[in-house]
C-alpha cells in the first residue's frame, strides 16, 4: 500500500511554528516510504480563510523544501461534502437539531450543576416532523449532528501508544452549522477518506477529535489510517504558546534573519529524545527522523535557540551562497571570498554582514582607554597605508611589541579596539587585508 500522508492548514492566519511539527512530521513520513506529501487547504470557514494566508502557507513550505505532490482546497469539494451529508442522513447517522445556542448553554449548566458531564442529551432525536416543521416557521434554521456509536474507539497512537476514548461521555459532534457551513469535524475524515490517506500525525488537542473521526470514517465505508498525536508546544517557562503566536509566524521568523535550516533543525528533534543537530535541508529531516522517539509532555520551545543554529548554519557556507547578500552590502567581487573568510564566524544573521563591510571600507570608531592613548598613537605610526597583506598583523604588532615593551592582551587587544572599535570580532590577521584605509584614532 502507498504511504499518503497530508498537512491540512486552515488559512485563516499566517502559519506558525506550532504548525509546523505536523507538516514536518507527516512530509518525512511519505518521503521516507516513497510515498505522497498532499497539501490540503482547510478553507470551509469562507469567512475567515484569506489569499493571503493561503499563499503563505505555500511560500513558507517552500521556503523551507517541503514540497507537495498534490494540493487540494476544501472550498473545491463542497459538492463532494454535501453528498456524504446525504449518505449519512439516509443511514440515520446525522440528524437535524434546533437548539439556539443560549439552550444549548442553559442544558450545560443544568448538567455541571447537577454533577453530570456536559454531553449533548440527543433531544432532538426526539423531535417530530411537526415540531421540527415549527421550529422551522419561527425562522431557525438546523445545525446537524454525527450520531456517535456509544462504544469505546481505541487505537495504537504512535506517539502516545494506545488510546481509548469513551464515545458515551463525549457530545455527537456538530458536522454542519445552521449557516450550512461545512465544519472540520466533518470535512477532514471525509477528505481523507477519499484521499486514502494512510498516516495522520497531528497535535495532541485532536485525540477526542479522533475518536469521532474514526467513527465518521467507518460510518462513510472509508479505511482508517495510523494516528499519531504530537505534544503541543509551550513557551520557555511552560507558558501557553498561543499567547506568543503573532511574533512567531514563520513568515516573520524568515524576516527576522532566522534560516531555514535552523527552524528545521530544531522542530525536527524538539520533544524527542534525540539531540539536535544542524541539518542542511529537508533531506537531513527525513533521513534522521523516527516518530517513536517522540514523547507527549509538552514541548518547551524557546524562539531564541534559533540564533545560535542559524549562525552555525551560516559559518558553515561559502561566499557564493550568500553573494547575493555580499553584493547588496557594497563588497567587491574580488574581496568577497576573503571577506565571507573573515566575517562568517561572527555573523547571527545575514543582516550582521553589511556592517562588517562598512567597517572595513570606512573605518571602525576606534576605542581606546586614557591610559593606551599614547600606545595607541605610537602603534598607529609605525603602520604604513594600505593596501594591507595577509602577514601585516603579525609585522605591525612584533615591531610594537618592540617599540613599548607590551606582549599578549595587553599588546593585542587595546590594537583590535583601536582598529576596528570591537572587543571581539574576526581574527585580526584576516581583518587587515581588507582595511581600505588606515586606521585612525
Amino acid at each position: 500500500m502507498t504511504t499518503i500522508t497530508r498537512f491540512a492548514p486552515s488559512p485563516t492566519g499566517w502559519l506558525h511554528i506550532g504548525n509546523l511539527r505536523a507538516a514536518l512530521f507527516n512530509y518525512a513520513i511519505a518521503r521516507q516510504n516513497g510515498g505522497t506529501f498532499i497539501l490540503r487547504i482547510d478553507d470551509t470557514d469562507q469567512e475567515r480563510s484569506k489569499p493571503e494566508y493561503k499563499e503563505g502557507v505555500r511560500d513558507v513550505l517552500t521556503w523551507l523544501g517541503i514540497n507537495w505532490d498534490d494540493t487540494v482546497a476544501q472550498s473545491d469539494r463542497l459538492e463532494r461534502y454535501n453528498a456524504a451529508r446525504d449518505q449519512l442522513i439516509a443511514d440515520g447517522r446525522l440528524y437535524e437539531c434546533f437548539e439556539t445556542p443560549v439552550e444549548l448553554d442553559l442544558k450545560r449548566k443544568k448538567q455541571l450543576n447537577m454533577g453530570k458531564p456536559p454531553v449533548y442529551d440527543r433531544a432532538a432525536l426526539s423531535l417530530t416532523e411537526a415540531q421540527k416543521q415549527a421550529y422551522r416557521d419561527e425562522g431557525r434554521r438546523p445545525h446537524w449532528r454525527f450520531k456517535l456509536d456509544l462504544e469505546r474507539v481505541e487505537w495504537d497512537d504512535g506517539i502516545m501508544g494506545p488510546i481509548s476514548i469513551d464515545c458515551t461521555s463525549v457530545s455527537d459532534p456538530v458536522l454542519i452549522k445552521e449557516t450550512g457551513q461545512i465544519l472540520y469535524t466533518f470535512a477532514s475524515p471525509v477528505d481523507d477518506v477519499d484521499m486514502n490517506i494512510t498516516d495522520i500525525v497531528r497535535g495532541s488537542d485532536h485525540v477526542t477529535n479522533t475518536a469521532t473521526q474514526i467513527q465518521i470514517m467507518r460510518a462513510l465505508g472509508g479505511t482508517v489510517p495510523r494516528f499519531a498525536h504530537h505534544s503541543l508546544l509551550t513557551g520557555p517557562q511552560g507558558e501557553a504558546l498561543s499567547k506568543r503566536l503573532g511574533t512567531l509566524a514563520l513568515r516573520d521568523l524568515r524576516e527576522q534573519g532566522i534560516a531555514a535550516e535552523a527552524v528545521l533543525s530544531l522542530m525536527a528533534r524538539l520533544g524527542s529524545s534525540q539531540p539536535v543537530v544542524l541539518v542542511d535541508g529537508i533531506d537531513d529531516v527525513v533521513k534522521g527522523f523516527d516518530i517513536g522517539t517522540f514523547g507527549s509532555a509538552p514541548t518547551k520551545f524557546d524562539f531564541e535557540d534559533l540564533w545560535p543554529l542559524t549562525a552555525r548554519h551560516l559559518a558553515r557556507l561559502e561566499a557564493g551562497d550568500v553573494a547575493d547578500t555580499l553584493d547588496a552590502a557594497g563588497v567587491p567581487a574580488d574581496l568577497q571570498p576573503a571577506f565571507w573568510h573573515a566575517v562568517k564566524g561572527n555573523v547571527t544573521k545575514l543582516d550582521d554582514v553589511a556592517p562588517w563591510w562598512d567597517l572595513f571600507r570606512d573605518g571602525g570608531t576606534a576605542v581606546v582607554a586614557d591610559e593606551d592613548r599614547d600606545f595607541a598613537a605610537q602603534a598607529f605610526d609605525l603602520l604604513g597605508d594600505p593596501p594591507y597583506a595577509a602577514d601585516t598583523w603579525s609585522d605591525w604588532t612584533g615591531r610594537v611589541k618592540d617599540a613599548t615593551g607590551r606582549k599578549g592582551k595587553q599588546l593585542f587587544m587595546p590594537l583590535r579596539l583601536a582598529v576596528t572599535g570591537q572587543a571581539r570580532g574576526p581574527e585580526m590577521a584576516d581583518v587587515m587585508p581588507l582595511l581600505q584605509k588606515k586606521p585612525t584614532l
